[in-house]
């Protein structure tokens, strides 16, 4: 059995059980039932997720996974392709927003190469390369079927890896120029949404730039959406190295009862590719912002998912997870150190 196999038969639903036996530990405390609102929600879902009624303060990581994309040929960006490398340099400096944010959340950052067209050989950055940037979804396949699955068990690898150092909460992070695109023809794929309702300015392209990008996600579907046999050739044809890298980091960390913070549009995209692949995987996802790409929106409700922030960003980098990670914290805190009516000598009023 492959990895991937392994990985997609370990992946579990939660028992509610647990996030009942959380939330009646939490009516316990010196607050009147429910008032933290959805804090409260998220104490119990990382509870059922880790399977333990208190859960540790969390070991937090974000992953950041970056790839370039052939079809950053048509002038769907307003960047120039070389800025992902740029970028990627940046990130293990620490110079980048997700350094700052991370940094304030106490998340480790760590970075992936999936397919930078040059390779980034520097310290820091971990290779996981599957090529040189994908094809021109417009002319052909992103990927072949065989190194989907690449992708995909490089990010399952990451969260092993993770795991095994005792990290308890991840974030999901990316970074390719065009990688808006992709996602895009893929969301729409996976929602039936147009694309003129998913595809957004991604980097800030101008109103001739829309036009360009919106057509050219037409023109990926009708070559791809009709002759994707599965799930897992959609990803292939349609996505991107870090797209299906950040896929597999979900399945993996989902295999391990960790729950993810899933960043913007782009990492949302993977995250639904995750559940198309496996659907109890939704239930270890929690949605840390809405974009202001207009696809984000059907992304969420493709898998259920209520953002915790709307800050109108679109960065990406995992910035609105790292921000999310703030409130997952607080969330196990209150749980961990509130006390309860019994320990402060306060009257219960039973509602």
């Amino acid at each position: 059995m492959s990895l991937l196999d392994r990985t997609l038969a370990a992946v579990v639903l939660p028992d509610p059980a647990v996030a009942r036996r959380t939330q009646a530990l939490l009516d316990n405390k010196t607050k009147p039932r429910g008032s933290l609102g959805r804090l409260e929600e998220l104490a119990c879902r990382v509870a059922a997720a880790r399977g333990v009624e208190v859960p540790e303060l969390p070991v937090k990581a974000v992953v950041v996974m970056a790839g370039d994309h052939g079809v950053a040929a048509e002038g769907v960006s307003a960047f120039p392709q070389e800025v992902t490398w740029q970028m990627v340099a940046n990130f293990v400096r620490g110079g980048a927003a997700i350094n700052v944010l991370a940094r304030q959340a106490g998340a480790e950052v760590i970075v992936a190469d999936l397919g930078v067209k040059q390779p980034v050989e520097l310290p820091g950055v971990r290779s996981a390369r599957i090529g040189p940037g994908t094809g021109n979804i417009a002319r052909e396949p992103a990927m072949t079927r065989a190194q989907a699955i690449a992708a995909l068990e490089a990010g399952i690898t990451i969260a092993e890896d993770l795991a095994a150092r005792g990290v308890t909460l991840v974030a999901t992070g990316e970074m390719g120029i065009a990688n808006t695109t992709p996602a895009s023809a893929l969301a729409a794929h996976f929602t039936g949404a147009s694309p003129d309702e998913i595809t957004g300015r991604g980097t800030g392209v101008d109103d001739a730039g829309l036009a360009r990008k919106r057509e050219v996600v037409r023109r990926a579907l009708d070559l791809h959406s009709r002759a994707a046999a599965d799930h897992l050739d959609a990803l292939a044809r349609l996505g991107g190295f870090e797209i299906a890298g950040l896929a597999g980091l979900v399945l993996g960390a989902a295999a391990r009862r960790i729950p993810v913070v899933v960043d913007g549009f782009i990492s949302s995209v993977a995250a639904l590719a995750a559940v198309r692949l496996s659907p109890a995987a939704a239930a270890y996802l929690l949605a840390a912002h809405r974009s202001v790409e207009p696809g984000h929106r059907a992304v969420l409700a493709a898998f259920d998912a209520r953002p915790l922030l709307e800050l109108e960003m679109r960065l990406g980098e995992g910035t609105g997870a790292a921000l999310a990670m703030h409130l997952v914290e607080a969330s196990i805190r209150i749980l961990r150190e509130m006390a309860t009516f019994g320990d402060a000598g306060v009257s219960d009023s039973g509602r």
